[in-house]
């Protein structure tokens, strides 16, 4: 890889999202955006919700949607993990999939909320029935 160029790596709890030499990331931090180039030095941060960028070996800018997740520059090394991240060729196209894809969040969310409820509410009826018991 020459001095012009870092690898970036989107990690994901379950995949490589993105592995490829790039010449320019932009990013979100709790204090702002920011942009990093080869040169720039090595540091740590943690990233908000948003849309990372950066600009590929052919010149070409390309998007990313990630949840908070964690940024590490290290040499030519530039390293995101987050939970949840979204490829997108252009910011209409990653709207629309982000959209879809929390849709889907929300729904498996509100599904495992109800769950919950109702473990919650059997475990408060079996300790109830257990206090019970034990009077008799």
């Amino acid at each position: 890889m020459t001095s012009s160029n870092m690898n970036l790596k989107i990690l994901l709890p379950t995949e490589i999202l993105i592995d490829e030499p790039v010449t320019r990331v932009i990013a979100e931090a709790e204090n702002g955006s920011f942009c990093l180039l080869p040169r720039h030095i090595d540091f740590v941060t943690a990233l908000v919700p948003g849309i990372l960028s950066f600009w590929n070996s052919d010149a070409q800018e390309q998007f990313v949607a990630i949840d908070n997740g964690i940024l590490v520059k290290y040499a030519d090394q530039v390293m995101v993990s987050t939970l949840n991240a979204i490829q997108g060729a252009d910011l209409d196209h990653l709207h629309s999939l982000v959209e879809e894809r929390f849709l889907v969040l929300d729904e498996h969310e509100r599904v495992t909320r109800t769950a919950l409820a109702r473990l919650e509410a059997g475990t408060i009826r079996r300790f109830i029935d257990l206090e019970e018991q034990r009077y008799d």
